[in-house]
């Protein structure tokens, strides 16, 4: 293992699990993601990840776009807003979707913006925050004048549910018209983990404790703030192959709907 990841262990050693995924999808030909930093950062790292991780299912790359056609036309409504990016970990998107305008905040735990630090340097306009997402003090680093966008890549799933809705209460009630974007497992995935998930050998997946159904997402965040205005919840698998073919499918049947994991977005009360 390369010596710049070797302070990487549980949770944050997932970073690379996401860098792998994403490259390998923006290495295609035919990829779904274009991401040219991905790449750079994921040669520059001597790590073996398909030893570790298995092979690769593009299932972050789609994640990854989803977020991207998510933010890209906030970004032209909101000239000059904030992105808060919770877990950045390695992900490239500010480098994929900047404006020259926006303000970005990238919160991680002090290891991982260590590593973000290495191959992608804060500046003015992107700055960094050795902080967990829990510890809401990095809510007193953000500006809210031209609205904010809070994303969360592969990390709620980590947390408790009381976590999870004491963080997400938090930023609903400190920031009027505010967006939250982030995924989630279904509980089905969530107890596998807990068992112990060997995704290879050489890997086994930190525990994921919470899992959500699809179908009840809207109305656990309603009932967390009053502030939640409106909720969107799309499922999402990997780029190409069965699962990815059959994803209508599942989505479309009450009794599959909450089989794949999801993206929820999710809107607060204006000022």
């Amino acid at each position: 293992m390369g010596t710049e990841v070797e302070n990487l262990k549980g949770v944050p050693e997932t970073m690379l699990w996401t860098l792998y995924n994403r490259a390998s999808e923006a290495r295609r030909a035919d990829g779904i993601l274009r991401d040219p930093e991905c790449l750079r950062i994921y040669d520059a790292i001597d790590f073996d990840y398909q030893r570790t991780f298995g092979p690769p299912d593009g299932t972050h790359a789609v994640r990854s776009v989803a977020f991207d056609k998510a933010l890209t036309p906030w970004l032209a409504e909101h000239p000059g807003g904030t992105v808060v990016e919770l877990a950045s970990g390695l992900e490239t998107q500010f480098q994929r979707c900047d404006d020259g305008r926006v303000r970005w905040v990238c919160v991680d735990v002090p290891e991982g913006i260590e590593l973000r630090a290495r191959f992608l340097p804060p500046s003015e306009r992107c700055r960094h925050l050795p902080v967990s997402a829990l510890d809401l003090a990095w809510l007193d680093e953000v500006d809210p004048a031209n609205g904010v966008f809070i994303t969360a890549q592969g990390l709620f799933m980590y947390f408790q549910e009381a976590e999870v809705r004491e963080l997400c209460t938090a930023i609903f009630e400190r920031f009027p018209g505010v967006e939250l974007m982030f995924d989630t497992i279904p509980p089905w995935f969530s107890q596998k983990t807990m068992k112990g998930f060997q995704k290879t050998p050489d890997y086994q997946a930190p525990p994921m404790p919470w899992g959500v159904k699809r179908s009840d997402i809207s109305n656990l965040l309603r009932s967390w703030s009053s502030r939640v205005t409106e909720v969107s919840v799309s499922s999402y698998g990997p780029s190409r192959g069965a699962l990815a073919a059959t994803l209508p499918f599942f989505s479309s049947l009450p009794l599959f709907r909450d089989i794949p994991p999801t993206i929820v977005r999710a809107k607060g009360t204006p000022a």
